[in-house]
């Protein structure tokens, strides 16, 4: 990608060292899945579709994660040449993949990221090779061990860094700890339909974005940059009070896009979350703000197996006139702008700044 003219030389630079990051993270998670699909090719030559599906999803994305750690690396005075950073990069890269596979698992979500998800891609391997028994089945349990394989494979990425503070294994750990609570979290969220009081549902919903995405997203890889450069309790702090709520903002914003978002572009299809019953602040909103016979369209339809087209119109339309989906936006742009002030106060130099900077537009400005 060219560097646009009118970009001052601080942002220009910040803008091509991400460039020439990510596309060396790129290089060594190939290199790194080259060498496991050998190790496993040696095993049996069937399984080497596991290492491929891995090889395929994380080829796409925007590389956000490894980013942040970067910049974070960076801000705490880290080299850019080094290559424990990258080897970080390909860790947060595996994790988030196992993340997005077990979650389209759970979700039921055909699609990632305009292609099938790795279950749907293993269910149609089922289907060409005429295999006995259920596709569905075959593919739920073969993207489940894809997984598992890719979250140990970021493990062993990790644990590959030549100068691993302990601070960083800390938060690395923590990291895996607060993603799958939150994760239950969300499916404790789906199943229990009505029987939460609404009142709560925004509190629990946030509290589902802090833990199942905004930790994971931001703050813990902006902290994991900055324990591998040896940053002190001052800068780890002030990465905290800038990543969260960018975080939680970046979520937010993916829930808005899995309603309203365009097909073509997010990679998913419109209303996508309304189909699988996906109780985001959106809907905490909604429930709170909606009449009592839209609420209860809203507990009665949402996630239903045989939902149709026009129900999903109709309750996109209860979450954009109730005012959820302005309630929603209010939220975003006030985490965006507590983001904003903290990533002021931040003690870093010019450049990890405009680098940080341009992350945060990426996170809150998408349409993806």
């Amino acid at each position: 990608m060219s560097l646009p003219d009118s970009l001052p030389s601080v942002e220009a630079k910040a803008l091509e060292l991400s460039q020439t990051y990510t596309a060396e993270v790129a290089r060594l998670l190939e290199e790194f899945l080259a060498t496991k699909s050998v190790e496993v090719s040696q095993i049996t030559s069937s399984a080497v579709e596991i290492v491929n599906a891995i090889s395929s999803l994380t080829k796409g994305g925007k590389r956000l994660r490894p980013l942040f750690a970067f910049w974070g690396y960076l801000g705490a005075g880290g080299n850019k040449d080094s290559t424990d950073i990258v080897r970080l990069g390909v860790a947060l890269e595996l994790f988030q993949a196992a993340a997005l596979i077990h979650d389209d698992i759970i979700d039921n979500s055909d699609t990632r990221r305009g292609q099938p998800s790795v279950h749907k891609r293993f269910e149609a391997q089922h289907q060409k090779l005429g295999l006995a028994g259920s596709a569905a089945a075959y593919g739920s349990a073969s993207a489940i061990l894809t997984g598992d394989l890719c979250l140990s494979l970021s493990e062993e990425a990790f644990s590959e860094i030549d100068h691993l503070p302990k601070e960083a294994r800390v938060i690395f750990n923590q990291m895996r700890t607060q993603v799958m609570a939150g994760q239950y979290l969300d499916v404790l969220e789906e199943s229990a339909g009505p029987a939460y009081d609404p009142r709560e549902a925004v509190k629990r919903a946030r509290t589902i974005v802090r833990f199942k995405s905004a930790k994971y997203s931001t703050e813990n890889p902006l902290l994991l940059g900055g324990a591998l450069a040896g940053a002190d309790a001052e800068l780890m702090n002030s990465y905290s009070a800038f990543a969260l709520p960018l975080g939680e903002a970046f979520q937010l914003r993916d829930d808005v896009l899995g309603v309203f978002g365009d097909a073509d572009v997010t990679g998913k299809p419109t209303g996508g979350d309304l189909l699988e019953g996906k109780r985001t602040e959106l809907i905490a909103h909604a429930l709170l703000l909606s009449t009592l016979e839209e609420r209860s369209f809203i507990q009665s339809r949402l996630g239903a197996a045989d939902m149709s087209v026009q129900e999903v119109e109709q309750l996109s339309s209860i979450l954009r006139d109730s005012g959820a989906l302005e309630a929603t936006e209010d939220s975003i742009s006030d985490l965006t702008e507590q983001s904003r002030q903290a990533l002021e106060k931040l003690p870093i130099d010019s450049q990890a700044r405009a680098g940080l900077q341009q992350l945060s537009d990426a996170v809150t400005k998408r349409t993806k």
